[in-house]
């Protein structure tokens, strides 16, 4: 039975059919979504018409009515159709735009607020001068290395990072229909052949570490010591930590891992 306004308003999770392919999604959250449904060549496709708080019914029926005659009258794919005039409007997308996008749509994963801030901020101070209005359908491997070359040797870490990055967000522009092809920031198999690696620039140094002898001593010394970078070391050592699993908690978090020392024994709060 076909749909109407009042019916949509009233309609629960599952998948609603309003005649003719055309099909109405509502999930457990609420969100609703339109598709139409057809077969092309004995296989069945799916083709997205928008969400509900955008398409009403009318525009939905449209749609899946255009979609009808590229398919019976032209005998298209209108997903090859869908996909060829995305790409034609989203390949302008510039660098920095879907750099922000990018990160929009990921800033969450990072559970580390410094390195959620550094991600945008390192590709501001290196990459966005120089490729940040270009539109990515048109960045290359020569375009990625004006970005690389002028600080690979200098700051061979953060060029390392930079790079990543690019790479992450140019991956993100091809799934999502921005660009075609290799990507040029890719390192295996590709940078990796015109770049040395950072291992062969920037030898690891170690902190020198101390003496077993000498702990007890520093130990005591550091128990002596008031304030929250002390008890934030001394957490540190004696729970054999990184300093990114210490340095990013805030004060109030960490009085709340607060100890107290007894004899040579730890025990948390």
């Amino acid at each position: 039975m076909a749909l109407t306004v009042k019916k949509i308003e009233r309609l629960g999770e599952g998948r609603h059919h309003d005649g003719r392919g055309l099909y109405l999604t509502v999930a457990p959250s609420g969100a609703a979504s339109w598709a139409y449904r057809f077969k092309i060549n004995g296989k069945e496709r799916w083709m997205g018409l928008g969400g509900l708080h955008d398409i009403n019914l009318d525009e939905a029926r449209e749609r899946a009515w255009n979609a009808r005659q590229l398919l019976k009258k032209d005998k298209i794919d209108p997903l090859d159709v869908k996909k060829a005039e995305r790409f034609a409007t989203a390949k302008q997308i510039t660098f920095e735009e879907a750099a922000r996008d990018y990160f929009k749509g990921h800033e969450q994963k990072w559970s580390n607020k410094i390195h959620s801030e550094q991600f945008l901020s390192s590709l501001q101070t290196y990459a966005f001068d120089q490729i940040g209005k270009l539109p990515v359908a048109k960045i290359d491997t020569t375009v990625v290395l004006e970005v690389l070359k002028p600080i690979w040797y200098a700051k061979t870490v953060t060029a390392g990072r930079v790079r990543n990055r690019i790479e992450s967000v140019l991956d993100w522009c091809t799934a999502s229909g921005y660009r075609t092809g290799p990507n040029p920031a890719a390192w295996s198999g590709h940078l990796e052949a015109i770049l040395p690696a950072k291992s062969e620039i920037a030898k690891v140094e170690h902190h020198r570490a101390l003496p077993f002898e000498d702990i007890p001593n520093f130990m005591e010394a550091l128990a002596s010591r008031k304030g929250f970078d002390a008890r934030a070391m001394e957490f540190l050592v004696l729970c054999a930590g990184r300093t990114s699993e210490i340095t990013p908690t805030s004060t109030r978090q960490l009085a709340s891992l607060r100890f107290k020392i007894i004899g040579r024994q730890i025990a948390l709060w």
